[in-house]
């Protein structure tokens, strides 16, 4: 029974020991994503903050646009699509109106 026991301690101090490399290098991963992890938790939050401010979004995109093309780039923008919409329209009239 001595040398039985003898050996399950043996065995217990191997797995004490190898419970303790492993515990090391779940430490050292976890050091090595800590930054990654918390730069997506910003990314994350900041996500959060925008989807609850959706008027906040398209003011800023709608700046965005306004400073790219400037209000009469949006101007002519707007009347070629106003033209093109109609052209379509009298398009698909006069092709349904055929048959």
């Amino acid at each position: 029974m001595n040398e039985q026991m003898l050996a399950v301690m043996q065995r217990r101090g191997e797995l004490l020991a190898s419970i303790a490399a492993q515990r090391e290098q779940v430490a050292q991963i976890g050091t090595r994503w800590q930054a990654p992890l918390a730069l997506a938790d910003q990314g994350l939050a900041v996500v959060r903050f925008l989807r609850s401010r959706p008027v906040l979004v398209a003011s800023v995109v709608a700046l965005f646009v306004i400073r790219r093309r400037g209000v009469v780039g949006l101007m002519k923008s707007g009347w070629r699509m106003w033209k093109g919409y109609r052209f379509l329209t009298a398009l698909a009239e006069r092709l349904s109106s055929r048959n």
